[in-house]
């Protein structure tokens, strides 16, 4: 019993502990915020002309003839997002199953497969993007690299998690029929995995539609350039007819795409 209790007690103890540290911790990073921050003089006018603005958005800029309008930088933002997600979901399969622990008898080979599934995705879109600019020039064609290289290692971690989730209890069977390993992958891995790989690259879809949103801030194509060139001449009308644009297209997406993850899951 007093073991019991002294176990109660030092667990309570350590959780206070530990909630004051982080009450230290934060108290102190907000000090250090307060001392630095500084409220200019026109915050309250440009916060007013902003809202104001998006209030009040630029229906103009729905549609042009001349191809400079809303409708055709969100379908290209649609299409980088898409082509982004489709190349990660192919190449990243490869990594997923080198990663996979239950796939290698030795656990560096997995070990290895993690590694460098987090260096590819330790580097944010944007830094991607800039580097693929470099390389390829400006244009959409660098954000579907930037998404797509970024997206391998995200989607390889997740299926790589799926693979070690899985019930063997079916390649067991077909290795004791005397099946060998790609029948084994193809008639019995293949089939469990295949609905969460699906679930997960919908995810990842819908993430690389906010991602490619921005990568025109850039250069990387999509509706960022002229978010970012409405912004520079406090254009507000148009920056809240991009914004609701973004809204209404990743809200329909979202409400799509879960949807089907529900009748694959």
């Amino acid at each position: 019993m007093n073991t019991t209790r002294k176990k109660l007690l030092f667990r309570r103890l350590r959780n206070w502990t530990i909630a004051f540290i982080v009450l230290i911790i934060y108290i102190w990073a907000f000090t250090g915020f307060f001392q630095n921050f500084e409220l200019k003089a026109s915050a309250w006018t440009s916060a007013k002309a902003i809202f104001t603005g998006m209030a009040h958005p630029d229906w103009s800029y729905i549609s042009d003839p001349d191809g400079e309008d809303l409708l055709h930088a969100l379908l290209e933002t649609f299409n980088i997002a898409v082509l982004g997600t489709f190349i990660s979901a192919l190449l990243c399969v490869p990594f997923a199953f080198w990663a996979a622990r239950n796939m290698s008898r030795f656990r560096v080979v997995s070990s290895t497969g993690k590694v460098i599934l987090s260096a590819i995705r330790v580097f944010p879109e944007l830094i991607m993007a800039l580097l693929f600019i470099k390389a390829v020039g400006l244009g959409p064609f660098a954000g579907v690299l930037a998404l797509g290289f970024h997206s391998i290692g995200m989607l390889g971690k997740l299926f790589g998690e799926s693979i070690e989730d899985m019930d063997f209890s079916a390649a067991e069977a077909l290795r004791a029929c005397g099946a060998n390993k790609f029948q084994t992958l193809w008639f019995a891995v293949v089939p469990q995995v295949l609905p969460q790989f699906f679930s997960y690259t919908l995810y990842r879809f819908e993430i690389s539609v906010r991602s490619a949103s921005i990568l025109g801030m850039v250069g990387a194509g999509g509706i960022g350039a002229p978010l970012i060139f409405a912004l520079n001449a406090h254009k507000w009308d148009r920056v809240g007819m991009i914004l609701l644009g973004i809204i209404v297209m990743v809200s329909i997406i979202d409400l799509i795409s879960g949807a089907i993850r529900k009748r694959l899951v």
